[in-house]
C-alpha cells in the first residue's frame, strides 16, 4: 500500500487510492501517475540508457559493416552480420556490468535480454534501414567518406529515435531499468 506522501507531489485528490486491494487499481494507479511524466523516468536517464545500449549495439555494428565491406559480402549478408554483432556486443556490454555486481550467467543473460532486446532491436532497424537506403552507402568502400558519413548518421538517428522508446520502457520498470536492480552506472 502507497504511503499518502508518495502522492501528494501531484497536487491531485488520491482519495480511495490508498486502500484499494486488487492488482487492476494498482495498475491502474500506476498508469496515472505515468501519465504525469514518464512514471518519473529522466528524459537523461533515457538518454544514458540509450548511450549504454548504443555503445554495444555500435560496436558490433561498426565492425559487421567494416568486415562486411572488407570481406566483399553481399549488402545482405553485411546487414545480417552487422545485427548478430551488434545484439552479441549490445548483450555483452550488458552482462559484464551485472556479473560485477554478483549475478551468476544464467541470471545475468535473463537481465541483459530484459534490459537490452528491445532497444537493440530499435536501434538496428534504424540504422540498418539508413545505411541500406542512403545511395552508394552499402556499396562504398571502407575509405570512402560516404561509408562513415552514412554509419555514422545512422548511429546518431538511432539514438535520437531510441530515446524516447527507452524512456517509456524504463519508465513501466523494463528494459534498462532491470539492470538498474542489480547495479549503478
Amino acid at each position: 500500500m502507497a504511503h499518502p506522501a508518495q502522492h501528494e507531489h501531484h497536487g491531485h485528490d488520491h482519495g480511495g487510492h490508498h486502500e484499494h486491494g486488487g492488482h487492476r487499481e494498482h495498475q491502474a494507479h500506476a498508469g496515472h501517475h505515468q501519465a504525469h511524466g514518464g512514471g518519473g523516468t529522466s528524459w537523461r536517464m533515457a538518454a544514458q540508457a540509450t548511450l549504454h545500449c548504443l555503445t554495444g549495439c555500435a560496436i558490433g555494428e561498426i565492425l559487421g559493416m567494416v568486415l562486411g565491406t572488407a570481406f566483399g559480402l553481399h549488402n545482405g549478408a553485411t546487414v545480417v552480420l552487422s545485427i548478430l554483432l551488434a545484439f552479441v556486443f549490445g548483450y555483452a556490454l550488458t552482462m559484464r556490468g551485472v556479473l560485477k555486481a554478483g549475478l551468476d550467467v544464467g541470471a545475468a543473460v535473463k537481465v541483459a535480454l530484459a534490459a537490452d532486446t528491445v532497444s537493440i532491436l530499435v536501434m538496428e532497424l534504424i540504422d540498418n534501414t539508413v545505411m541500406v537506403a542512403v545511395p552508394g552507402a552499402m556499396d562504398a568502400g571502407l575509405g570512402d567518406l560516404l561509408f562513415w558519413a552514412a554509419l555514422a548518421g545512422s548511429l546518431v538517428l538511432a539514438f535520437v529515435l531510441t530515446v524516447p522508446v527507452n524512456r517509456w520502457m524504463i519508465g513501466r520498470g523494463r528494459g534498462h531499468a532491470v539492470v538498474h536492480a542489480h547495479h549503478r552506472h
